[in-house]
């Protein structure tokens, strides 16, 4: 399945609502057993589950595995009997609709360092070697849950940065709550997976680490997350041996090809991320876990002094295989402040 957090464009009253894409149609999960029912579907036991509430992806995935597994039986039983032509009740076009990050508040952001080409790029622009501890656990950092952003969202430059970067990554979504989980049930307990971008402001940044306290400031004002969150029975073919998936990723700035790399080449799993962060900690439904960057994956790792940090104008595209495009536009933070204010 591909679940969505939207909106209609021409509602500005923020209302929100979960729902799951198919094709160029967007179904509204709250009115599932309505159209079930309209068709001749018996529908699952306890409907209300999907009719109330559930206004964003993370509303979904709060009621439990269970629940997800029913709600994709139900959905491929009436997209098997649909047949899209207009917009009516719970059917929308994905044209006329405005996609939110999937989670747009999660309780915790922890973005991990696991694909080790990025990692040795980045030590060695800085003069560094790699060493033995990243081989021995899957590090992370606690990153701003309070400021994400989703597709096509403008992103407004930091005041205090002139050095502005984006980072491709790929995200699990966690859909069941646990401590100490064991990684034989590790995997059990993604929800889903989506793109991330963890805008990065590479000048700070670089100040925080010679301290040895960060990243934190350096990315601490935007993240972006979407278009959808795939749930892992979606990628079952391009699963690897070792945990994670075969899936081309590339990064495009200004329609330029400026990224390549494959989510197959991560050192670390989210499975073994699952184990290390639930070490005497319960994580809990929504958690977010970035990847960190894939090789090649920002411009740090190809910077020179020709090299040019992102600026206002810029668009940026995050393609992962099977999981869809992330856009966003970078702009002034000035100009963002002006089109809040009506001006």
């Amino acid at each position: 399945m591909k679940l969505v957090t939207y909106t209609d464009k021409k509602d500005e009253s923020g209302n929100t609502s979960a729902g799951l894409v198919w094709g160029d149609w967007i179904l509204d999960i709250r009115h599932l057993p309505s159209i079930a029912k309209r068709l001749g579907i018996k529908t699952l036991r306890a409907p209300s589950r999907f009719s109330k509430g559930n206004k964003t992806v993370l509303d979904v995935i709060a009621r439990g595995p269970e629940t997800l597994a029913e709600l994709q039986t139900l959905s491929w039983r009436v997209f098997n009997r649909m047949k899209p032509g207009t917009e009516n009740e719970g059917l929308k076009r994905l044209e006329k609709s405005r996609l939110l990050a999937p989670i747009p508040k999660p309780p915790t952001l922890r973005d991990f360092y696991a694909f080790e080409e990025h990692v040795k790029a980045a030590r060695a622009k800085r003069g560094l070697e790699m060493v033995p501890e990243w081989y021995e656990i899957p590090v992370f950092y606690y990153s701003n849950p309070n400021v994400i952003y989703g597709p096509d969202d403008e992103i407004p430059i930091p005041s205090y940065t002139k050095a502005l970067d984006f980072e491709l990554e790929v995200a699990c979504v966690i859909g069941k709550k646990g401590r100490d989980i064991p990684l034989e049930q590790a995997e059990s307990c993604i929800a889903g997976y989506t793109i991330m971008n963890d805008w990065s402001a590479r000048d700070i940044q670089a100040k925080e680490m010679k301290v040895g306290l960060g990243p934190a400031k350096a990315k601490d004002f935007a993240t972006s997350i979407g278009p959808w969150l795939v749930t892992p029975d979606e990628l079952e073919d391009t699963k690897t041996g070792r945990g994670t998936y075969k899936l081309e990723m590339t990064a495009r700035v200004n329609g330029k090809q400026v990224s390549k790399g494959n989510m197959a080449s991560m050192h670390w799993t989210f499975p073994q991320m699952i184990v290390h962060a639930s070490q005497s900690v319960e994580l809990r439904v929504g958690d977010v876990f970035g990847s960190g960057t894939v090789g090649t994956g920002s411009l740090v790792e190809q910077q020179s002094k020709r090299t040019k940090w992102l600026k206002p104008g810029d668009n940026v595209e995050l393609a992962i295989e099977r999981l869809g495009t992330l856009r966003n536009r970078v702009i002034e933070a000035k100009a963002k402040k002006a089109k809040e204010e009506g001006n």
